[in-house]
């Protein structure tokens, strides 16, 4: 797609007004609340400031949005985590990116198009669609589901250990885990976020591992010190956070910004 004026993209906005965009905007994130941290939620709500001209369409620069959240007295982000942010916004629905190109094939902003709340989403189902039932239903039902689980109950499942762990995570963080969590699923769900957390970062794997090893430490450090408030993934993954942007800043730095 080439580059043009936002007035040319008109015809991609999903929204007849500005109104109906704010509307379905702040249904769906409600419908995603708790899938952005703090720092993505602030480029996500800046993102749809830039869309307000054509209702659900911003055609921006990363570094202008970036810089913009700099202002105004708001916690700036980096373009690392502004990159996250719009990955996990496709990712669940809510954003449509397009590349641009200039006229000589070498590529500049990107066109980001909000979707519409699906109807599924928020409809109710049909209340005159409801059945009369007999009187004696609810028992009748709940005595027959009770039976059936005494006869088709499975055994207690056993956690399988760390050996069980698929062999995309790598040995030496299953190795690391597995000392305080010795159960696979544990160890997959922290090396799931993890790549999560890298996706479309571009850092090489030793990267990822030493920083996932790292931060992985920390959240045992809370662990031990009770200090951790909140579910261990969850502080996982905010460490994460906090080590690709320092190490965003320590790269700009490097190059002398």
């Amino acid at each position: 797609m080439k580059v043009a004026h936002i007035e040319e993209f008109a015809y991609l906005s999903n929204f007849s007004s500005l109104k109906e965009f704010n509307n379905s905007i702040e249904q769906q994130m409600l419908e995603l609340k708790g899938t952005f941290t703090k720092s993505e939620s602030i480029a996500i709500k800046r993102l749809i400031r830039y869309a307000a001209k054509i209702p659900g369409v911003c055609l921006a620069k990363i570094g202008t949005i970036v810089a913009a959240t700099h202002k105004d007295g708001e916690m700036g982000i980096s373009r690392s985590t502004f990159k996250r942010a719009v990955l996990k916004a496709k990712d669940s629905g809510l954003l449509t990116i397009h590349e641009l190109e200039r006229k000589n094939g070498s590529q500049t902003a990107n066109l980001y198009v909000f979707n519409r709340i699906s109807l599924s989403q928020c409809a109710e189902p049909p209340k005159g669609e409801q059945l009369d039932r007999p009187e004696n239903y609810q028992s009748f039902e709940t005595n027959n589901i009770k039976e059936k689980e005494r006869n088709t109950a499975p055994p207690d499942p056993e956690i399988l250990d760390a050996s069980f762990t698929s062999e995309r995570v790598p040995a030496a963080f299953t190795k690391i885990v597995s000392c305080i969590f010795d159960d696979f699923s544990v160890i997959e769900e922290f090396w799931r976020m993890t790549g999560f957390a890298f996706k479309g970062l571009g850092y090489c794997s030793d990267t990822m591992l030493n920083m996932s090893v790292v931060s992985f430490k920390q959240t045992v450090r809370a662990i031990k010190k009770k200090t951790l408030r909140r579910n261990k993934f969850a502080y996982y993954w905010g460490i994460l956070q906090k080590k690709l942007d320092e190490l965003y800043f320590s790269e700009l730095f490097e190059l002398g910004f």
